[in-house]
């Protein structure tokens, strides 16, 4: 069993416990009503594009999300939350540097990092690092964190996410491309699913707000074509996909257990075609710039 096979398997336990973990840090999580704003990179990213649609919608205070290479200059926030497993990606180093002056509460797996240094309330998830390459338990329990912090339980989710993990693995080597899609917190779940698959596999792997699929992204369908949504999405979208030649996948009851098992298919993807999904091309732990 590959590293990443084992990480996969252990997220559902380290939901819970993160969940505990935001029970106990809640003094130093972003407060009710405050302004802000979510910065990672890669898989990262995506945990944070995920939360700040997830705080909003919760009605805990306007959140945006960016790249931490992206984020524009002269915003004012009341707090700045970084996430990074490795705490030395550059971009988040440089974002924590520029914004002193704004509480950072950074999220990391390894202390005594150049990130975690910087942090004004940090919460180091050691427990979920990874040996693997690829991103999948930190991420995820980064995430089920944040979402405790404004109310939202993760519990159901994670039996829906042992539910899924005890199933076999569907055969997906039959599709060409994929195309997941979101709405709301899950557009970020969306373009994590899919990064999965290109970083894992080297799958031609897609991710679109679902609504946005019919403008242009549609016209790719083909019989080869798996249309994932990731949580509720608009079925008349779904339905012009497969009227397009698409095949629709089954949606889920946890858009965080439908990720679970789109990690869990990448890594079968990866294994059909003889790739190591711990170490893929071209891609290290952490991006380290000169």
């Amino acid at each position: 069993m590959s590293a990443i096979e084992r990480e996969i398997l252990t997220q559902p336990s380290y939901w819970r416990r993160a969940a505990q973990v935001a029970a106990q840090q809640a003094a130093h999580m972003p407060q009710a009503g405050e302004r802000v704003v979510a910065i990672g990179c890669g898989t990262s990213l995506h945990m944070a594009q995920a939360y700040a649609a997830a705080r909003e919608a919760a009605g805990a205070g306007e959140t945006d999300a960016f790249p931490a290479s992206e984020l524009p200059a002269g915003r004012r926030y009341d707090r700045l939350v970084a996430i990074s497993r490795s705490g030395t990606t550059s971009e988040v180093v440089h974002v924590l540097d520029a914004a002193r002056g704004t509480p950072r509460m950074v999220i990391t797996a390894v202390a005594g990092t150049p990130c975690a240094e910087r942090a004004d309330d940090l919460i180091v998830l050691d427990f979920a690092d990874e040996e693997s390459v690829v991103q999948t338990r930190f991420a995820t329990t980064a995430l089920a964190l944040l979402l405790a912090g404004i109310g939202i339980p993760v519990d159901a989710d994670a039996a829906a996410a042992e539910q899924a993990l005890a199933e076999p693995v569907p055969d997906m080597t039959g599709h060409g491309r994929f195309a997941f899609l979101g709405a709301g917190w899950t557009v970020g779940l969306a373009n994590e699913a899919a990064l999965k698959l290109r970083e894992a596999a080297g799958a031609w792997a897609e991710a679109y707000p679902a609504m946005e699929y019919r403008h242009g992204p549609i016209s790719a369908s083909a019989d080869r074509t798996l249309v994932w949504p990731m949580g509720a999405v608009d079925p008349s979208v779904l339905a012009a996909a497969a009227a397009a030649g698409s095949q629709i996948a089954p949606n889920g009851t946890s858009p965080l257990a439908s990720l679970v098992l789109a990690q869990r298919v990448a890594v079968a993807l990866a294994k059909a075609r003889n790739l190591d999904p711990d170490h893929p091309h071209s891609l290290t732990r952490s991006v380290v710039l000169p």
